[in-house]
């Protein structure tokens, strides 16, 4: 469920009119809604309430906004980071740095230093060097850092193939077979302690049997490393749910998500830990854009709209799918291309859809766009960076502004030897 929805003929985020936004902020722009994202962040927290010990950190990567990160920090939420910039967003949020957990496969020894003076609640290491790494810089700042070992259980998730992760041909994790020896070197080493492990094998999942496949490859190796000696009393299960991008494919809902965990890790008596980044934010967020032109194409219309493949990314990396809406739909269908203005033959959103009819200067949306959308967002063609917004019952407020072109350009300098 979210808070988009047609009113009197109108689509509005909440109690606002996305044209009023339009009007006020002008297009594109990102709108996010406040409700929502709360809604969906108490769903998940109620979804594991059965289990007895639980630790949510957020993917920032899905979406760094403050405000969002706001919002799901006063909903008790911590972080997942994958870089010190996002650790800075988490910490300028108000999320504390001991619920803050730090992922990722190439953390700089520069970041991991900084991770550690910050005092972080976690390190998921990628590798036994970078255990290593940070074992030396706590030691000799006189900390003991608490890490977690991510290990790569060679399961297919089953999504696409530049979003998988837990396979062993990806780059994420130590092989799982080779898990116990690379744990027992690091757990031997002074300024570091190890407490358990972390996998997460890939993001927009509808089929929760590879993760449950996963998750009791997991299980297995917590049994064989207490039976080591060693103490365990956290796993880190990433994330990775997926969201509903078309309406008639609907996901497992993390209600079922939750019940599969409670029976999968009965026994294993550790925290549990998740980093859900999609499913909280996905559906709380829609791209607003113009309907610039309606051209005739050869085979069909070409929509031109006002947004492009520099403010919304996924459809030209992925093919991903986002539903496209007039924001005052006359209940009149086209079949057309959906193009944005960038010099890109890349720069398309669909081709040949069904759609709402929709002529020059109508406003649309681009549903469930508030996860991977603006974060991932550019500045190609010297085009501004698209603002965001965040709405709050009948308010709203911009969130992130418009960077125009003009401040791109005083950022940049012509050297003196180019100078006449």
């Amino acid at each position: 469920m979210d808070h988009f929805s047609i009113r009197d003929g109108v689509m509005h985020a909440e109690d606002v009119p996305l044209a009023r936004i339009a009007e006020e902020v002008g297009t594109p722009v990102y709108v996010y809604s406040r409700a929502t994202l709360e809604r969906h962040a108490r769903v998940f927290r109620e979804a594991l309430s059965g289990l007895a010990r639980v630790h949510i950190a957020f993917a920032i990567k899905a979406n760094p906004n403050l405000a969002v990160l706001r919002v799901l920090s006063r909903e008790g939420f911590g972080a997942d980071i994958v870089s010190i910039g996002e650790m800075k967003r988490a910490l300028a949020a108000g999320i504390k740095a001991a619920d803050i957990v730090f992922s990722g496969v190439g953390k700089t020894r520069a970041e991991l230093r900084e991770a550690l003076d910050a005092g972080i609640g976690q390190f998921n290491i990628e590798l036994e060097e970078e255990g290593v790494a940070i074992a030396e810089f706590a030691a000799n700042m006189g900390k003991t850092a608490t890490a977690v070992l991510r290990v790569n259980p060679d399961v297919d998730a089953g999504t696409h193939a530049k979003i998988s992760t837990g396979m062993k041909e990806n780059k994420f994790g130590v092989p799982i077979d080779q898990a116990p020896e690379i744990f027992a070197r690091l757990a031997a080493l002074d300024g570091l302690t190890m407490r358990g492990l972390a996998l997460h094998i890939g993001s927009q999942i509808f089929d929760l049997d590879p993760i449950e496949r996963a998750y009791s490859k997991v299980g297995a190796l917590v049994m064989q490393l207490r039976a080591a000696g060693h103490t365990i009393d956290r796993v880190d299960l990433g994330g990775g749910l997926g969201v509903p991008y078309e309406r008639d494919k609907v996901p497992p809902s993390p209600a079922v998500y939750g019940q599969m965990v409670a029976r999968v890790t009965k026994g294993w008596d550790v925290t549990l830990m998740f980093e859900p980044g999609r499913v909280i934010v996905g559906n709380a967020g829609v791209l607003l854009t113009r309907v610039i032109w309606v051209k005739p194409g050869v085979v069909r219309p070409f929509v031109i709209v006002d947004a492009a493949m520099n403010d919304l990314a996924r459809p030209a990396l992925y093919d991903a799918w986002h539903d496209f809406e007039a924001v005052v739909p006359t209940g009149e269908r086209m079949v057309a291309n959906i193009a944005g203005p960038v010099c890109e033959s890349g720069d398309t959103f669909a081709m040949g859809r069904e759609i709402d009819a929709v002529k020059a200067g109508d406003l649309a949306v681009f549903r469930t766009a508030g996860a991977y959308g603006a974060t991932m967002a550019s500045t190609y063609n010297s085009r501004a960076l698209v603002p965001e917004v965040m709405v709050d019952g009948d308010a709203f407020a911009i969130v992130a502004e418009r960077v125009m072109p003009e401040a791109l350009i005083a950022a940049e300098h012509v050297p003196d030897f180019l100078k006449d």
